[in-house]
């Protein structure tokens, strides 16, 4: 396995790249115009996305702290953008802060390590206890399949091994191992959406403590703020022939992104029942952002993205384009008319 080297230069391409696994530029320059836009509400989480152009700022920041005080002052600037996770884990901070002021966070998560682990592992029996309980609906043979599978992970995560640890995407690979019968398939699917559950930095406090108690500050201080920053995000997963087009995109902060993964749109709302509000949010910001000028060459994206939503949410978000200024013909033509004088330009010059 090739390991995966820092660049020389960390640049508005490569931020999320390199420290989240989310390809903040995407495979393709297509969600160039969402990227560049500001006050937009995640279509997931419902927080107001951080900018692009905030990263080049806090990463300055960044470079000058060496306490944990100083670590808490640069977050303070982005708190009003954070996640519940990550709201939880600041809190802690400052309270150690006022505490250590001279200290740093890496001893912080060190000292709450031991509690937050064995809360990790209650919680991670609670995703397996319902796995199991679904497992009831398949037949004997596929069930002690999925049984074999879930009882290793009960033995892995009760062991405290140092070598031998619960991976919860080594889990989940897992199941891709077992082969349902042709009228399983859709209780197996269930299975797996709910597998996806197991904590992760994003969804537990505990889990994120666990992980990062071995980082350092300055990696930490970066975790928390990268969670609210902006990602391209494909409704339909590239994996699964989702198209690399603006037709396809929405611009999500990069936790909601990373959380989903490859779950379907409707079962990620049986997660985040709140989705469908707010991606009402975000299609509002989308409107305000095109009667002020940005997205021009994209006034139909509103019209697309109603579409796709819709199927696959399965009806459940159904967004209103009542503000919107232009009706589906008009956005058309706006569209058109930028692109043949967008043409005329590259021509002329």
């Amino acid at each position: 396995m090739v390991q995966k080297k820092k660049p020389k230069r960390l640049t508005q391409a490569n931020y999320l790249k390199y420290y989240y696994d989310i390809p903040y530029e995407g495979t393709t320059s297509q969600g160039k115009p969402l990227r560049k836009l500001k006050n937009i509400t995640c279509p997931y989480r419902g927080i107001k996305i951080i900018p692009q152009d905030a990263l080049k700022g806090f990463e300055h920041g960044l470079l000058k702290i060496k306490t944990a005080q100083e670590a808490v002052d640069l977050l303070s600037i982005y708190k009003k953008h954070f996640l519940k996770t990550e709201l939880q884990l600041f809190s802690i901070f400052k309270e150690f802060a006022k505490l250590n002021p001279d200290d740093d966070l890496k001893n912080c998560l060190q000292m709450i390590k031991t509690n937050c682990l064995t809360k990790l592992k209650l919680e991670e029996f609670e995703v397996l206890d319902d796995v199991d309980i679904l497992s009831r609906k398949l037949s004997a043979h596929t069930a002690l399949k999925l049984r074999a599978k879930t009882t290793r992970c009960r033995q892995i995560i009760l062991s405290d091994s140092t070598r031998d640890t619960f991976k919860r995407k080594t889990f989940l690979n897992s199941l891709e191992e077992i082969v349902p019968n042709e009228n399983e398939k859709e209780i197996f699917n269930n299975i797996k959406n709910k597998a996806l559950f197991l904590p992760t930095s994003e969804s537990s406090k505990n889990a994120f403590v666990v992980k990062y108690s071995q980082r350092q500050q300055t990696e930490i201080t970066r975790r928390l703020f990268i969670a609210s920053t902006g990602s391209i995000e494909h409704i339909v997963p590239y994996s699964q022939g989702g198209l690399n087009s603006m037709g396809n995109f929405l611009l999500t902060c990069a936790s909601g992104n990373r959380y989903r993964e490859n779950m379907r749109l409707v079962d990620y709302i049986k997660r985040f029942p709140k989705i469908p509000a707010f991606a009402q949010k975000y299609m509002d910001d989308i409107i305000e952002a095109i009667h002020n000028g940005f997205l021009a060459g994209n006034e139909t994206y509103p019209y697309k993205i109603k579409e796709k939503l819709m199927h696959e949410s399965q009806g459940r978000i159904m967004l209103s384009l009542a503000k919107y200024k232009y009706s589906k013909d008009d956005a058309a033509y706006a569209s058109y008319e930028y692109e043949h004088r967008y043409d005329s330009y590259q021509k002329k010059y």
